[in-house]
This record gives structure tokens, C-alpha cells and sequence, in this order.
């Protein structure tokens, strides 16, 4: 809980303007690597991800964020570890296939966001994207992981990002976890179920859906 901590002073201080879209999208590509990363780890495979070079102000905030996303989307998978498993599964898809996988992915994100976006909703699709890295690199298809994270950028960049820059980038992520006390943790919890339920529905509208 120290960096979470510490995750809210930097809340406070970073982004004194307003991000462009380019670093918003490169931020979201960062912190979608270090959470399929970490959900790999967590479910016993490996993948070998680059650390792009950034300025050390720049990239220590994004350390930060990416600390806070992924104890969120721990907590998440927590709740209900069924929705963020076997996911390809779910989506019936082929992962050898990367037109279905990108298809596949961006569907779900649609859905997901269709009734506006929410940190709880962005925490949900950073859970979905490391949940379907997992299918993929179980099953072999390790390249798939850079379809995933390059799908990530392409729909923050044209969904997200004018949500973003007036809350000042991914550092307002930092808030959700602020004040670790029982009422705050009680509000995220509550407005994850209601992410998850979302969630639930739009796996079931991409089966449905005419192929």
C-alpha cells in the first residue's frame, strides 16, 4: 500500500498541462505492456517485453499509474476470476488468427464503453486485454501479445482520449485509490460489479453477433 501512497502525491503533481494524444496512447501501450507482463507472471508463463526509454520524470509517473492499474485489475479478477479467464474461449475465436484476435478484442471494448467510460470500465478492458495474452501465449502464439497492445493504443486513441486530457492523463487513475479506507474501497468495488455485469453483456452480444 506504500506506493499506492505515494501513487497519490504524484496524482497531485504530474501533468501541470494538458498530455497530447501521442503520449496518452504511448502511456496506454507502457501500462498495457506491464499488465499483460504481470498477469503472465501471475498465471505462470513467460513473455519478454522491451522497456521503452523514457525521460526518468516521465517514465517514474508511469511507474506509479501502472503500480495502481494493476492492483485495481488484481482486485478485479479477484472478484470474479471466471469472466477474466479463458477468455478466447468465451469468444470462440482462433488465436492463431490476428485479424480475430485484434476483431475480437476491439468488439468487446466497444461494448464495454458504449454507455460511456468510467476508470472502473478502463480497468475492465486492461483485465480483458492480459486475460486474452494469457490464451495466446498458452497456446503458443507469443506475437499475438504486440496485436493486443498495439489494439489497446488504436482504440485509446480514438475513444479515450478526449476523456483523458481533461482529467489530466492516467494519472487521475491515481485517485481511485487515494484514500484506502473502508467507504472509498466500498464505492470501487460497487462500481466494478456494475463494470463487470457490462462486461458479461458484451461477451454475450459478440457471440450473437452475425459472422
Amino acid at each position: 500500500m506504500e506506493t499506492l501512497r505515494r501513487a497519490s502525491v504524484f496524482a497531485a503533481e504530474v501533468y501541470d498541462r494538458s498530455p497530447t494524444d501521442k503520449e496518452l496512447v504511448s502511456q496506454a501501450r507502457a501500462l498495457c505492456r506491464d499488465y499483460i507482463q504481470s498477469r503472465l507472471s501471475r498465471a505462470g508463463v513467460g513473455w519478454s517485453k522491451p522497456r521503452p526509454t523514457k525521460p526518468a520524470s516521465s517514465w517514474g509517473t508511469e511507474e506509479e499509474v501502472s503500480a495502481v492499474l494493476l492492483w485495481l485489475g488484481e482486485e478485479l479478477e479477484y472478484m470474479r476470476p471466471n469472466v477474466y479467464r479463458n477468455v478466447a474461449r468465451q469468444l470462440n475465436i482462433n488465436v492463431e488468427s490476428e485479424s480475430a484476435v485484434s476483431d475480437a478484442f476491439l468488439a468487446v471494448a466497444a461494448d464495454i464503453f458504449s454507455t460511456g467510460v468510467t476508470w472502473g470500465k478502463v480497468v475492465s478492458l486492461y483485465a480483458v486485454a492480459g486475460a486474452l495474452a494469457v490464451d495466446c501465449v498458452r497456446e503458443g502464439h507469443l506475437a499475438m501479445v504486440h496485436t493486443i497492445v498495439d489494439c489497446m493504443g488504436e482504440f485509446v486513441r480514438k475513444n479515450l482520449t478526449t476523456w483523458l486530457k481533461p482529467r489530466g492523463g492516467w494519472a487521475d487513475l491515481t485517485k481511485c485509490v487515494v484514500n484506502a479506507n473502508a467507504g472509498l474501497r466500498s464505492h470501487w468495488l460497487v462500481s466494478s460489479l456494475c463494470t463487470l455485469k457490462h462486461y458479461v453483456t458484451a461477451l454475450v452480444l459478440y457471440l450473437l453477433r452475425e459472422k
